[in-house]
């Protein structure tokens, strides 16, 4: 029988999901983490920027964990949207490390409250405004892994890097004739279907 730590594998597919973003970054310019690659205007240090105040909203403040020296953009009278894009001034070193803070503040919610601890998440509707550090894990987990998809799309777009992380592609294996000979095998079928 295997023993398992419900809270330390929670904790561990929150890192992959970290580790995975950052990775995201590794290699580009400036200007291929900051342009907007979707009519929404999704980039990679946007998304990096955006989950920095997923991590000190809901482990920081929802616990009553105050975060020292709160980032620029963490603020009541912030724009819409403010959190998904980095300005000009705001380099990436600043974002990543600040991203990398929060993490580790986070780290320290998660290690001094059990998974039962009661935390208050008032931006949620008043019946599930209390909450509990499971709940918490479990919507943050879902929310890095959701925007971390988002970065491998982004990424393959800019570049064709994919994977899950450096050396571990977690994708077929081919070279770039084999991809471009199985993209196009996708594309003559949907070409096929929409004609039904």
């Amino acid at each position: 029988m295997t023993e398992t730590d419900p809270k330390a594998d929670l904790h561990h597919y929150l890192q992959d999901a970290r580790d995975a973003l950052l990775w995201k970054l590794e290699g580009l310019s400036e200007y291929d983490i900051r342009r907007p690659m979707t009519p929404t205007g999704t980039n990679l240090l946007g998304l990096v920027k955006h989950l920095t105040t997923v991590e000190l909203l809901y482990f920081s403040y929802a616990f009553d964990r105050p975060f020292v020296d709160p980032p620029s953009w963490f603020r009541q009278d912030a724009e819409p949207n403010e959190d998904l894009w980095a300005t000009a001034e705001e380099s990436r070193a600043y974002i990543v490390e600040t991203y990398r803070r929060a993490c580790a503040h986070s780290d320290g919610t998660i290690d001094a409250l059990g998974l039962d601890a009661v935390g208050h998440l008032p931006w949620w509707p008043a019946e599930r405004g209390a909450t509990t550090l499971h709940r918490v894990l479990v919507h943050v987990i879902a929310e890095c892994h959701r925007h971390a998809g988002h970065a491998d799309i982004v990424r393959e777009s800019i570049d064709a890097v994919v994977g899950l992380q450096d050396g571990n592609a977690f994708m077929a294996p081919g070279d770039r004739t084999w991809w471009e000979d199985y993209r196009n095998r996708l594309e003559r079928v949907a070409q096929e279907a929409g004609r039904s």
